[in-house]
């Protein structure tokens, strides 16, 4: 499903790849002929042609190899008729049925010839590598180092024609998506989703072929123990299949054909996981529609200082669950009032998200620095409320809290700032700090048990953690004031400022969708660009939302609906029931909390090669809705390990279903929402946090039912919720297959 995926939003770069096209480079220097660095030179032409070219067509036509030109997906005959279609469509002259009956013929044909000379090729490779070992197994009674150079270096150049094949499927692959993608924003058809649903499940299916290359492994395979065989190992008996693959010594014409093989599944691996929880925009760097990020933007320092933000902040947000319904009842409100102190913080991101998105436009170090002073004085406020034994000020310290969250702009600063070299490892850094903050908090909450005063100010459980974290931020805040680096703005970016104040150009850009797939000569390199150019507004981002966007955003929501509300009623759930301190309940939270980063890994590294995307997806949904099924008290007793097997059923699918989620999103959703203020990041953020302040206000008003409702009349609308989820992804299922 990876190489339909959008490769301008979310598709990551792969790391690997890049390496091992620098690895390989500084070996062939060393060890390789002059013959095979020739054809070695050759197949990187053509796997990094194309950084250079603007429009897609004719990145197309560059990047085609020598003497296959005639087998490639014709992408601008497609947009031609694209472009008639739209055309006679307006004027009313072409019936709709007929149009996607024509289009779904074309696009058959095209596909049929590319997947009819992959396997031809495919048997070539076979043939020869036939061909190959029958010259080895000659060579085995007479081995003659001459003849086993020889033999190796024919191995390398069926590697090297291998990687060729592969980016012959990559390019076409990608033809293939943009030009679905251009069939419904031009003609406003959901004919994406019928021709993947009609073509993917289908038992002759040849879209299938275009990027499941059954087979590839096992030449890989053929390769690996061939290259390894000749190789001289000196007193070793020792096959590839007697070792971990990791010890295997490989050349390096298997790394190639691995990173590209890599790049075109997309394969999931943990770091990449974890990073799709961040939902970063993860440029292909062979993309020439996107920038590329100069070292000298990048400042490591910076880099830590957004992470450490980004652990505070989560540190912020959990270390008061354990303690918020004390706190309340110590107010003189009842301890449900907790929901209401932990969710003014979400209510205020609400509105801190958009600002602090649209200040990252200009800035990244003066809205840390803000957020850094906000969010001392709200914990100052936070603290002080018990001494001044005034709730209100306690809801407006949290709400203070919540107008610091700079969530977005760390997210942005990755995004935009960090090499894509790299960029990756910071997304796993930036959901790791998140992680960790989550399960630190209520830990450190668990710490703070004490009672004493200090002068005229009360230092207990309650108002402990917002003297701490206030002093935390202001260590912060110095520490930032020293060490961050402002990046450079790019020049783009201030033309595109610069423009977009105008309303002729707003106008121009909302336009732009609206405008024919095909302009003329003269237009046509400025229309693609304007077509890559950020959604300006609310209202276009909207419209830049499909059904697929809006359902994986709707899941987005309930799993962190699901959450919110096991988190924050935890502490008045497990006192009524089981009398739970404050301590045992803070050691619990953070139990759930450092669940995080294994269940990652094992979804990362294992479960995600061995399923699709949208089974991991739809299974999770599932085991979420029998979590809270599971947490319902239907009966006279409610036992400890009825609540925390839920819980842990409860969190830990709603973990797994937050990465896979954010990785369909970021493939399904338009490459105009990587960038710009309302981006992928921001609609998310706030699908979360509108989920947050939603559960925190089902608790306040199930509250008003008594402590002993509370439990099932928190669950009846989370189950409802999941029950939705689930529908609305199974009426959306065939469009996640790209």
């Amino acid at each position: 499903m990876g190489c339909l995926a959008d490769a301008s939003f979310g598709s990551p770069v792969n790391v690997r790849a890049q390496h091992a096209d620098a690895e390989l480079k500084y070996t062939l220097k060393r060890s390789w002929t002059l013959q095979e660095r020739n054809v070695f030179c050759q197949c990187q032409h053509c796997y990094t042609q194309g950084t250079k070219m603007v429009n897609f067509s004719k990145k197309l036509a560059t990047d085609q190899i020598p003497g296959w030109e005639e087998y490639y997906f014709n992408y601008r005959l497609l947009k031609g008729r694209v472009k008639e279609y739209t055309e006679q469509t307006k004027e009313g002259n072409r019936d709709r049925r007929r149009v996607l009956k024509d289009f779904s013929k074309l696009l058959d044909d095209e596909i049929e010839k590319v997947v009819l000379f992959m396997i031809e090729q495919q048997g070539l490779i076979a043939a020869r590598l036939e061909d190959l070992g029958m010259k080895k197994a000659r060579l085995q009674d007479f081995p003659l180092l001459q003849e086993i150079a020889e033999l190796r270096g024919a191995y390398r150049e069926v590697g090297l024609d291998l990687v060729k094949l592969l980016k012959f499927v990559d390019i076409n692959a990608n033809a293939v998506r943009k030009i679905l993608k251009k069939f419904d924003e031009r003609l406003g058809y959901k004919f994406t989703d019928y021709y993947v649903r009609s073509r993917s499940n289908h038992p002759y299916s040849q879209l299938q072929q275009v990027f499941r290359h059954v087979g590839i492994g096992a030449v890989v395979g053929a390769l690996s123990r061939n290259l390894s065989d000749l190789e001289e190992r000196e007193g070793s008996y020792l096959n590839i299949y007697d070792q971990h693959p990791l010890s295997i010594p490989k050349d390096p014409v298997i790394d190639l054909i691995k990173a590209t093989a890599d790049k075109l599944t997309n394969s999931t691996n943990f770091l990449r996981f974890l990073g799709q929880h961040a939902l970063i925009a993860q440029e292909d760097t062979t993309n020439s529609e996107v920038e590329h990020i100069q070292e000298d933007k990048y400042h490591f320092m910076s880099l830590v200082l957004k992470m450490v933000n980004t652990f505070l902040y989560m540190v912020n947000t959990y270390i008061i669950v354990p303690t918020a319904d004390d706190y309340a009842t110590s107010l003189g409100a009842a301890a449900t009032a907790c929901g209401v102190i932990i969710g003014s913080m979400a209510v205020a991101q609400i509105f801190s998200s958009v600002y602090f998105s649209a200040w990252s436009n200009r800035s990244y170090f003066r809205p840390l620095l803000f957020s850094s002073v906000v969010l001392m004085l709200g914990n100052v406020m936070y603290a002080l409320a018990y001494d001044l034994d005034s709730l209100a000020i306690l809801l407006v310290g949290r709400l203070l809290c919540g107008l610091g969250s700079a969530r977005a702009v760390n997210r942005r600063y990755i995004s935009d700032c960090v090499p894509p070299r790299i960029r990756m490892q910071a997304s796993a850094a930036f959901v790791s700090a998140s992680a960790l903050g989550m399960a630190c908090g209520p830990a450190l909450a668990g710490l703070l048990q004490t009672n004493f005063k200090l002068y005229i100010f009360t230092i207990n459980q309650d108002t402990l953690p917002g003297w701490v974290m206030a002093f935390g931020w202001l260590a912060y805040l110095i520490w930032l004031w020293i060490s961050f680096k402002e990046p450079a703005l790019d020049p783009g970016v201030k033309v595109f400022q610069k423009n977009s104040s105008s309303s002729s150009s707003t106008r121009y850009l909302e336009q732009g969708l609206a405008e024919q797939l095909v302009p003329s000569n003269g237009d046509e390199k400025q229309s693609e660009e304007r077509s890559l150019r950020p959604a300006s507004s609310v209202a276009s981002a909207y419209r830049l939302l499909t059904p697929s966007v809006k359902v994986q955003l709707l899941i987005y929501f309930t799993l962190k609906y699901a959450m919110e509300i096991l988190l924050s009623e935890s502490s008045v759930v497990t006192s009524y029931y089981f009398g739970w301190n404050t301590g045992t309940i803070a050691v619990f939270l953070a139990i759930l909390g450092l669940t995080v980063l294994p269940v990652n890994a094992i979804v990362g590294t294992y479960i995600s090669n061995m399923f699709e995307d949208r089974q991991i997806l739809l299974a999770s949904e599932i085991v979420l809705l029998a979590g809270v099924l599971l947490s319902f008290r239907l009966t006279g007793t409610y036992t400890v390990a009825q609540y925390v097997c839920s819980a842990i059923l409860t969190f830990v699918s709603a973990e797994v279903l937050e990465g896979v989620n954010l990785s369909l999103l970021s493939q399904v959703m338009s490459a105009r929402l990587s960038r710009g203020t309302y981006n992928g990041g921001l609609l998310s953020t706030e699908a979360g946090t509108l989920a947050r302040v939603a559960a925190d206000g089902t608790i306040t008003l199930a509250g008003f039912l008594g402590e002993g409702a509370l439990l099932n009349a928190t669950l009846l609308p989370c189950l409802l919720v999941c029950v939705a989820a689930i529908a609305a992804t199974l009426s959306t299922y065939n469009s996640l297959f790209y």
